[in-house]
């Protein structure tokens, strides 16, 4: 098994397919955990602005609809709906990769959303009255001094959707998508051998993992150290 995948690996120069998958899965969840915590900061704040007027009510209500639209299907569902049917229903030319990004964008946002809500809330509420209180307006206050401390208290969630963003990618090889789990697997597939390439394969998972761990505890540590600074 060993030798079979060594002479594939290298060889036949496989570690060319596992570095491009190994980008491709970079991109996904990097580009995904963007998208989606700008469309989760969008959303949280439709839900929780004071809802007097019809707008805002309107706005709560699509935020809504979209969480549980995103949440309430498989990401490989949304990932074959939004390469098979929307992108040909739009005409616009389907490119693998970018349609995972925003895919899986779009469903990150969902989750984001929840979670910038509860980081939102546990901001004490004299923050924004002291802001109103200064002059600034509703929005000028949720933007420079709710959300920039909402942020600080949901850091070790957004590592785990992050976290959670790079293993989804796995599915990412539904459209055609050439991610680190369709690299090892042409590997397998060239001698029927997949042992070894799905070992590897949980193992370079892992070390992803572990890094991005160890980055958000480095955050963390980071970011305490500037408060008690102030």
């Amino acid at each position: 098994m060993w030798d079979a995948f060594y002479t594939q690996m290298f060889t036949y120069q496989g570690y060319k397919n596992v570095l491009e998958g190994l980008g491709a899965t970079c991109q996904i969840a990097i580009g995904g955990l963007l998208i989606g915590i700008v469309i989760g900061t969008v959303l949280a704040v439709a839900k929780v602005v004071p809802k007097y007027k019809l707008l805002p009510k309107i706005c709560s209500a699509l935020a809504d609809v979209y969480i549980a639209l995103f949440r309430g299907t498989p990401m490989v569902v949304q990932l074959l709906l939004a390469y098979f049917v929307l992108m040909p229903a739009l005409g616009i030319p389907a490119q693998p990769l970018m349609v995972a990004i925003v895919a899986f964008g779009l469903n990150s946002g969902a989750y984001v959303s929840e979670i910038m809500r509860s980081g939102i809330g546990a901001v004490d509420r004299g923050q924004m009255e002291g802001g109103r209180a200064l002059g600034l307006s509703y929005g000028t206050t949720m933007v420079r001094v709710v959300i920039p401390q909402a942020v600080k208290n949901i850091l070790p969630t957004l590592g785990n959707e992050f976290i959670t963003l790079v293993k989804e990618t796995s599915v990412a090889s539904f459209i055609a998508v050439t991610d680190l789990t369709k690299a090892f697997r042409d590997i397998g597939d060239a001698n029927y051998e997949y042992v070894i390439p799905y070992l590897c394969l949980a193992l370079v998972y892992l070390v992803i993992v572990l890094g991005i761990t160890l980055l958000i505890r480095l955050m963390e540590r980071r970011l305490s150290q500037s408060d008690r600074d102030q």
